[in-house]
Formats: C-alpha cells, sequence, structure tokens
C-alpha cells in the first residue's frame, strides 16, 4: 500500500493543489494530514484526491466543527487531535507533534510501527528503535521555504521526502 502524508498547508492554496497532483500522480492508496490546514474554504482544495484523507487537528487550526463538517463532506475523515491508522498491515498513529512529551511517549511506546507528525515544518524521516517516525514537512513552504510531502511504502516500510 501507498500511503502520501502531508501536513502543515496552512491555507496556501496553490501549494495545497500542487500537493494533491502529485499524490494522485503517485497513485497513493491513502492520504494522511497532520493538521494546521487552518481555515475551512481549502477543504475544496483536497476534493480531487483520488484516494480517501484520514487526518488530525493542528495547534492553529481555527473552526474545528466547521472544518470537520465539510472534509466529511468530500468524504474525508479528520479525527481530533489524534488518530490511529490502519495501512494494510501497518498500525500508523498520527497527530499533530506539538506536544513534545506526546510524541516521544509514542515513539519509546512501540505500539505503532509508524508515527506521522508534522509541526515542526521540518521534514525528516528516521527510525526509533523499531519505530518510523515521518515528518512531511510543510506543503505551505512559508517557513522553511520548500514545499514538501512524503510517501510511504507500507510493504517495506520506506518513507522519502518529495519536493513539490
Amino acid at each position: 500500500m501507498i500511503v502520501g502524508i502531508m501536513s502543515d498547508t496552512h491555507d496556501r492554496l496553490p501549494r495545497i493543489d500542487e500537493a494533491v497532483k502529485r499524490m494522485n500522480d503517485e497513485g497513493v492508496d491513502l492520504v494522511i494530514h497532520s493538521g494546521d490546514y487552518i481555515s475551512p474554504f481549502v477543504v475544496s482544495h483536497f476534493k480531487p484526491l483520488k484516494a480517501e484523507l484520514v487526518g488530525v487537528f493542528g495547534n492553529n487550526d481555527a473552526e474545528i466543527d466547521r472544518l470537520r463538517s465539510l472534509f466529511a463532506e468530500i468524504g474525508a475523515r479528520v479525527r481530533g487531535r489524534f488518530a490511529e491508522v490502519k495501512a494494510g498491515d501497518v498500525k500508523i498513529a498520527v497527530l499533530h507533534g506539538e506536544e513534545e512529551e506526546l510524541l516521544k511517549s509514542l515513539i519509546e511506546g512501540g505500539c505503532h510501527q509508524v508515527i506521522v507528525h508534522g509541526h515542526t515544518h521540518r521534514a525528516s524521516v528516521r527510525r526509533e528503535g523499531e519505530t518510523l517516525v515521518i515528518n512531511p514537512g510543510e506543503v505551505c513552504g512559508y517557513l522553511s521555504g520548500e514545499s514538501t510531502i512524503a510517501i510511504l511504502e507500507t510493504e517495506t516500510l520506506k518513507a522519502e521526502i518529495i519536493h513539490l
């Protein structure tokens, strides 16, 4: 299974459109968003995704009830501050990541093969023991100057950062 991962879109519509197009071009089976969509008007830009979208909210997301409702209308599931997602046989924890102690505890707990987070706007793929930790960076490109996503192959548990 191929999983597309994004975070920190921060209302930057042209970059969201680019990320969605790339996810579709990659043929992903599932898209995970680890938060900071920001405003409800962005939701329509995720509608062209061919794969199911599952996400969580970030620390900057406003109008959470409205965001959740609009995402549900396009068939996406935004779960709250944390989600546990099954991608094939792989158990993935998804959170925004601003709570560093929680992130560290999830990593050390070893209950998930993959942990996806955002918040720092710095893309990284690393192993912590048996756990693969993925931060796709930022789609918006505001802080780092780079617009990035990640692609995870669940069969091999390998992930790569893709620059848009």
